[in-house]
């Protein structure tokens, strides 16, 4: 079990998990999923779609006709990490197509791997498929391979990314993603909402609400009006995770930005009627005004405390979870003081923090006065530190009080669990290692505290 700190880059998703349901001489696709929750939604849209056409998925290599690599360029660490997969891949198995956000830079791939078959960018399912096509032509089996009931998952059954818009219309001077995937372009909200009702009816248990910028949703098609059974919905933020709480699942918000508006999701995540988790998941990224200017970012850092203590009185139970970089060109370290005195102040729940690198394409490459590697390193340690004694002494004073968990995994030692606080892979995990027999991952169980670990919770049924 483990008790290491919980895994915060905003470019990283759970590991895709690819089940072997191949018959003997069906066309056979492999897929390697890379970057965050909303490339791991790409993936499974895609092979939705070939399996629909009559494709087998297979979860190797050698099993498979051709590979698709979904990449990541969020960082440059996450762009060589994408090209060492893509390598991988080639050499196992030789016919690789690639797209993802890496693919908006075709010449970047092509030039280290000349032999991939087919290059495409963010969100291009149909150049995906007829990249597939002409690597391995389809071969359906009419009796078998009609639109299937429900769509490919890559995560476990009980729980489900549910993307509600692409892009963003910021321009944060350290992202790219604003290139590589456009501007904000919402989905409409009966269509979410009907992808929703869908899952809730295949017995997934959790929702996890994903975009780039989950607050803005809606505001590019001008918060329209859509037809939802026998009313309509707005596409709003505030309506949409109305209804979605009202399927009778958990909903959890990722990448929330501190809109004004956002003080009005928080009295239904008091509602204990409504299935909107008291969980905010809002990438503060920094505290001091003068760093946040330079990032491009608002510089409110004053006024965000005025509202997570407003959230916080509305909601006391809310759970506030936010990622960070340090060592930002031009940070002195009164700045990132200011940014520890900042901690102490929110004393947030969930907090991660990455050291700053520079991205090909962003504007803060050209920034004056970058930070050495060395102080970057130190400044980090010293931040996770921080986070650490702040975790700690939040989990300390739950011991004692009765808790929901939801069963991701049951082995011979135990269920692991996680608490409404808890996103999957992402937070910490509550361990039942006594009486769990009988468990089964998608369960929702009432357990008492009974210990608390740096990051992690162990508790007994009740």
């Amino acid at each position: 079990m483990s008790t290491n700190p919980p895994n915060l880059r905003p470019d990283l998703a759970p590991a895709a998990r690819l089940s072997d349901d191949r018959r003997a001489g069906q066309p056979t696709i492999g897929m390697v999923s890379l970057g965050c929750p909303k490339a791991l939604v790409d993936s499974e849209r895609i092979l939705t779609r070939l399996r629909a056409e009559g494709y087998g998925i297979s979860p190797d290599y050698a099993g498979a006709d051709a590979v698709i690599v979904n990449t990541c360029g969020f960082l440059d660490s996450a762009k060589a990490e994408s090209l060492e997969a893509i390598g991988e891949a080639l050499d196992e198995n030789g016919k690789v197509i690639v797209t993802g956000c890496l693919g908006a830079e075709p010449e970047y791939i092509t030039g280290v791997h000349p032999r991939v078959l087919a290059v495409t960018g963010p969100h291009q399912y149909e150049q995906v498929l007829d990249a597939v096509h002409n690597a391995v032509p389809p071969s359906p089996d009419p009796f078998i391979d009609l639109l299937p009931a429900t769509g490919v998952s890559l995560t476990p059954r009980h729980y489900s990314y549910l993307k509600i818009s692409e892009g963003c219309n910021h321009k944060c001077k350290f992202c790219i993603i604003p290139d590589m995937r456009g501007r904000l372009a919402s989905r409409p909200a009966h269509a979410i909402l009907r992808e929703a009702d869908k899952l809730a009816t295949a017995g997934v248990r959790e929702l996890l609400v994903i975009s780039q910028d989950t607050s803005a949703y809606g505001l590019d098609r001008k918060h329209d009006l859509n037809p939802w059974k026998d009313g309509e919905v707005r596409s709003h933020i505030l309506d949409l995770s109305r209804e979605l709480g009202r399927l009778g699942v958990w909903v959890r918000l990722h990448y929330v930005y501190p809109y004004p508006h956002v003080r009005d999701l928080v009295p239904l995540m008091a509602d204990p009627e409504n299935g909107l988790l008291p969980y905010l998941d809002i990438p503060f990224q920094h505290a001091h005004p003068d760093v946040l200017r330079r990032m491009a970012r608002p510089a409110a850092a004053a006024r965000t405390l005025d509202e997570i203590a407003a959230w916080r009185a509305t909601c006391p139970d809310i759970t506030l979870r936010s990622t960070f970089i340090v060592g930002y060109p031009g940070e002195t370290e009164a700045e990132f003081r200011t940014l520890l005195d900042w901690m102490d102040e929110a004393q947030l729940d969930r907090v991660g923090c990455f050291k700053y690198e520079n991205v090909a394409g962003a504007r803060s490459n050209t920034l004056p006065d970058h930070v050495p590697d060395e102080i970057k390193q130190d400044r980090w340690e010293r931040f996770m530190a921080k986070a650490q004694v702040i975790s700690e002494a939040k989990l300390q004073a739950k011991v004692g009080r009765t808790l929901q968990v939801i069963v991701d995994e049951v082995d011979d030692e135990a269920a692991t669990c996680r608490t409404m606080a808890d996103a999957p892979e992402i937070d910490g995990n509550l361990f039942i290692d006594d009486g769990f027999e009988g468990l089964a991952p998608g369960d929702i169980v009432t357990v008492m505290v009974e210990e608390a670990g740096e990051y992690d919770l162990w508790g007994k049924r009740v």
